[in-house]
């Protein structure tokens, strides 16, 4: 794998991945503050507050991008509309999560970023699986990863669900360069 001296910044055709900053944290909260997102997260508290969103940000802003890497995702005249990252799982599998804020659902906006992230994690991370999975009452995710590409290894985890306090079925799949 390459080492990777600053964040890096990923166009696709709508929208900018980049690292985000702390002038983020009251977009990030406003839209974490609907229930709809962090109840479809591992690691997102409920509820989600101005508090949260600036310890992710300090978060992200000191991982190591050579093993993680956490991308603000920029809608062009809209600004943060969701989050990204790529992180190493307990198996030592890359996986990825994302959210797009509801306000912004059903326009193809996480497949484009995911698309974008995966040919990034390709192409600069040399990266040639990610695994992802999503809790089995979020199928509108699931459609995402197949349109990005990803195949369901007919896995079902009990993932964590920290907002809900509970553990989730969670449907794997993988992506293959």
């Amino acid at each position: 794998m390459c080492v990777i001296e600053r964040s890096p910044v990923i166009e696709t055709r709508r929208l900018t991945l980049r690292a985000p900053d702390m002038s983020d944290a009251p977009r990030i909260a406003s839209l974490g503050a609907d229930y709809a997102i962090p109840k479809m997260t591992t690691r997102m508290p409920w509820p989600y507050g101005q508090a949260d969103a600036a310890e992710f940000v300090a978060r992200v802003q000191s991982q190591d991008w050579s093993r993680s890497a956490t991308f603000a995702i920029e809608l062009e005249d809209a600004g943060v509309v969701g989050v990204l990252g790529f992180f190493p799982n307990e198996d030592g599998r890359l996986e990825v999560g994302y959210w797009i804020g509801r306000p912004f659902w059903g326009r193809g906006l996480a497949t484009e970023a995911l698309q974008g992230a995966l040919s990034w994690a390709t192409h600069d991370w040399r990266r040639k699986l990610v695994v992802a999975g999503h809790f089995a009452d979020n199928p509108a995710s699931g459609q995402v990863l197949v349109k990005a590409g990803f195949l369901y290894t007919g896995v079902v985890e009990a993932k964590p669900s920290v907002s809900r306090g509970e553990t989730v079925p969670t449907r794997m799949m993988v992506w293959l360069a």
